[in-house]
């Protein structure tokens, strides 16, 4: 008697089980009859990805989106003439424009072969921005600015000093907009340890570090 009312038991709790399953799909399923679908008529409007102050240069890696042309949208480097090209597009000056000035002239051209092109330009990879070290460094030469470099950092990524570098007399040749130079001085030996250290300034583009 006990064996036959279990099996009753688990019978009835399998049937329960189903009951529940099916009627969560149907609930799941049921739409108001006055519910209304409608369908997107236009590409999600997304603030750019982009800092319009940027100037695009040589060696940079452009990733263009045009909405719905897979065929034109790709990532893209910039030429060392300053210029790239695309289908439909043909050749273009990337060099020297801000990201979205280049959305404007791409969506221009497309507009003989698209209707109201929607076009994005992001910055993918900055490589025209560089900064120099020279002097007495174990490795001199240009390196590309990532991740706002300080003089500290610029000197480690030259390998540090030579023997002979005077370490108290290194300075930062800084071009200005007007062409002009300034000269910011820079001890590190003050520096690290803690002294003036507001001499660690961040580089710029076109900054040179000399060690003499």
């Amino acid at each position: 008697m006990t064996r036959i009312l279990g099996a009753f038991s688990v019978r009835r709790w399998i049937i329960a089980s189903v009951f529940v399953v099916l009627s969560s799909g149907l609930w799941g399923q049921a739409v108001p009859l006055d519910t209304k679908v409608s369908a997107p008529t236009s590409p999600i409007s997304v603030s750019k990805p982009h800092d319009d102050s940027f100037v695009i240069g040589n060696d940079d890696v452009l990733a263009i989106n045009v909405w719905k042309e897979p065929d034109i949208s790709r990532s893209i480097p910039v030429r060392s003439d300053g210029r790239i090209s695309l289908p439909l597009v043909g050749e273009v000056q990337a060099a020297g424009q801000t990201p979205a000035k280049l959305e404007a002239e791409i969506a221009s051209k497309l507009k003989n072969y698209i209707a109201e092109p929607e076009v994005t330009v992001m910055v993918q990879q900055i490589n025209s921005q560089k900064f120099n070290v020279l002097g007495q460094v174990v490795h001199p030469g240009s390196f590309v600015i990532t991740n706002s470099p300080t003089v500290l950092d610029a000197i480690a990524l030259a390998g540090g000093f030579r023997d002979f570098a005077k370490q108290k007399s290194i300075y930062v040749l800084r071009q200005s907009t007007d062409g002009t130079q300034a000269r910011l001085p820079f001890n590190y030996k003050e520096v690290i340890k803690g002294v003036n250290v507001a001499q660690n300034v961040k580089l710029q583009a076109r900054d040179t570090i000399v060690v003499p």
